[in-house]
């Protein structure tokens, strides 16, 4: 009969342990879900912003050899990610292609100028930066016009700058549900053992020697929680970059590792906290209230 009842209590005890890794694991695989969201926000935000074109107008008597050294002196400002040479006789062909007719023939020559397509880093793609870079660019003789749409680049950063607040705000109240539901989780586990507690409390147990195997299965615990949910994970991006073969233009291995470790902290710090506290609350609970 004794075997029984240890053996039952065995089972019940492995049973809370089992269902308390899956609920965090759970709670876990909705924060890794709002980390690979901001990051691809973040990716598709400087994406839209590098693409953003500043097109520079030569001189149509600009030598070769000129050309080539600016478009060096472009190319080492830190502003500028990259640039294109596109001559007169280029950008006929790209517009006669994209009319469908050989409009150089029928003028009977070509009116398009030769042009530099410069791309901007993500960081300097803002009227304020980009207006320093105008000037800085129109200093050179080989420059006739600089032109750029400013009012696209103000609605981008504007747009982008709404969406990342409401993220975040989303993000941080989603962060405080997420670190109340694993405490609950793990304040109704450590309910269960609330009689064995105390029960090593009253033979002698110091306070540290009974808290100690309890932090380390929480941190155990947050540890294969974490795994569970970055492995859902993975598999979640990989369906998605089958589904959607574009999206991995915004992927960032870097990025995604370092949610998946954030995880893993989250996971062990939080079940190591939530465990202590509610450890400590039945070490100062008396006897008589355990059975309430």
């Amino acid at each position: 009969m004794e075997e029984f009842e240890v053996s039952d209590a065995s089972r019940k005890t492995k049973t809370v342990y089992i269902s308390t890794i899956f609920s965090i694991a759970l709670v876990l695989l909705m924060l890794g879900l709002l980390g690979l969201v901001l990051v691809h926000a973040k990716n598709l935000s400087n994406y839209v912003k590098e693409n953003i074109v500043l097109n520079i107008i030569v001189d149509e008597g600009a030598k070769d050899a000129d050309v080539l050294a600016f478009q060096k002196e472009l190319k080492a400002n830190p502003a500028v990610k990259e640039t294109q040479y596109v001559n007169k006789e280029l950008a006929a062909r790209n517009l006669t292609k994209d009319l469908g007719e050989d409009f150089v023939t029928f003028l009977g020559y070509n009116p398009l100028t030769s042009t530099f397509d410069v791309y901007l880093k993500a960081d300097y793609a803002n009227t304020k930066s980009i207006e320093t870079l105008k000037t800085q660019i129109q200093k050179n003789p080989l420059v006739k016009e600089v032109v750029y749409q400013s009012s696209l680049i103000d609605m981008v950063n504007k747009n982008i700058s709404t969406i990342s607040l409401f993220i975040l705000a989303f993000a941080a109240i989603l962060l405080v549900i997420a670190v109340a539901l694993i405490n609950n989780t793990i304040r109704l586990a450590i309910y269960s053992q609330r009689f064995l507690i105390k029960s090593m409390q009253l033979v002698g147990a110091t306070k540290n020697f009974i808290r100690r195997p309890f932090l380390l299965f929480a941190a155990l615990h947050g540890l294969i929680a974490a795994f569970i949910a970055i492995i859902i994970l993975l598999v979640t991006l990989m369906y998605a970059r089958k589904e959607i073969p574009e999206i991995i233009i915004l992927n960032n291995p870097t990025e995604f590792g370092f949610v998946f470790l954030l995880l893993i902290i989250i996971g062990i710090v939080i079940t190591g906290l939530s465990t202590w506290f509610a450890v400590s609350r039945y070490l100062r609970l008396k006897s008589y209230n355990l059975y309430r």
